[in-house]
Formats: C-alpha cells, structure tokens, sequence
C-alpha cells in the first residue's frame, strides 16, 4: 500500500549529501515532519501524494503552513507570551 504522503528530505554531510524519506498518512503529521526539517534547514527536494508529486500550490500551501507554525512557536518562545497572544499581535497560525 503507498502512504499517503512520502518527504523526500536530505541532510549534508561535510562532502556528500544523504537522501532520506519519511512517510505518513496523516497531513497533520507530515506538515509537523515540514516544520521540523524546516527547522534544521534541511533540503526538501518533493513531497509525494499518493505516489505523485504534490502540485506546486499544495506544496507550497504546506510549507507555508509549516512555516508560519515554526515562526509561532519562535515568537512564543522570544517573547514568552501563549499562542493565543501571538495569533493576535502576529497573526501567525498557532
């Protein structure tokens, strides 16, 4: 059976690059697994659904989405405010 969604990822090492993937079948999952490699500042080469590379919006549509909840979480973090507060003044997804 494909999962749902397949990340293809890579990590670099000094003189080589190490592709990976991670797969899930639930989006919630996979936008978190985005966020954590956009954390990393890890490639991100494609994400599959079903097989098949997302279209561009939907890929983009995800990494924004992921990105906007890692830059909540920052902002919490800096300004030791709850996300409640950070939707309000920032307006980013908490």
């Amino acid at each position: 059976m494909i999962p749902k969604y397949t990340i293809q990822y890579t990590t670099q090492f000094s003189k080589h690059a190490q592709p990976s993937h991670y797969s899930t079948d639930d989006p919630v999952v996979c936008e978190q697994f985005v966020e954590e490699l956009l954390e990393r500042g890890l490639s991100l080469p494609a994400i599959k659904h079903e097989g098949l590379d997302l279209p561009k919006n939907e890929f983009d549509r995800l990494l924004k989405n992921a990105a906007g909840m890692l830059a909540s979480k920052h902002i919490c973090a800096s300004l030791h405010i709850k996300p409640e507060e950070e939707k309000f003044r920032f307006g980013f997804i908490a």
